[in-house]
């Protein structure tokens, strides 16, 4: 009896997600054919920003945005310059009172092109 206790306390507080961390987790893949530079990944409120110098050619770098200070609505957003020195700006996403809503975006860098992929959320 004590055990099924247990279990449904943990699965109660998992559920609430007391153990997750507030951010979204981002990933980037330069499929063009040349580095990208100066790429920044951050929200709305600019309250943290993920920094990354330069992504080669077929390299991916996985991170992950803390939101534990944000407050407000709002959207993500990836600028990058690349070689040509053409900075370009993707914005997208939504997120909610500070919290997002989603638990990964997944950015891939083309010639020309970026195109974006969020999670869904199930409702």
């Amino acid at each position: 009896m004590k055990k099924l206790i247990v279990i449904t306390l943990i699965l109660t507080l998992n559920s609430c997600l007391l153990f997750k961390e507030n951010g979204i987790e981002m990933k980037i893949k330069n499929n063009s054919s040349e580095p990208i530079t100066n790429v920044e990944f951050t929200t709305t409120e600019k309250l943290e920003i993920i920094k990354i110098d330069k992504i080669e050619p077929n390299e991916s770098i996985t991170e992950f945005l803390s939101m534990k200070k944000n407050k407000s609505d709002g959207a993500y957003s990836l600028t990058f310059n690349r070689t040509n020195g053409k900075k370009e700006i993707t914005g997208g996403g939504y997120y909610t009172n500070g919290g997002s809503l989603d638990h990964w975006v997944d950015f891939k860098v083309e010639n020309d092109t970026t195109i974006v992929k969020f999670d869904a959320p199930i409702y």
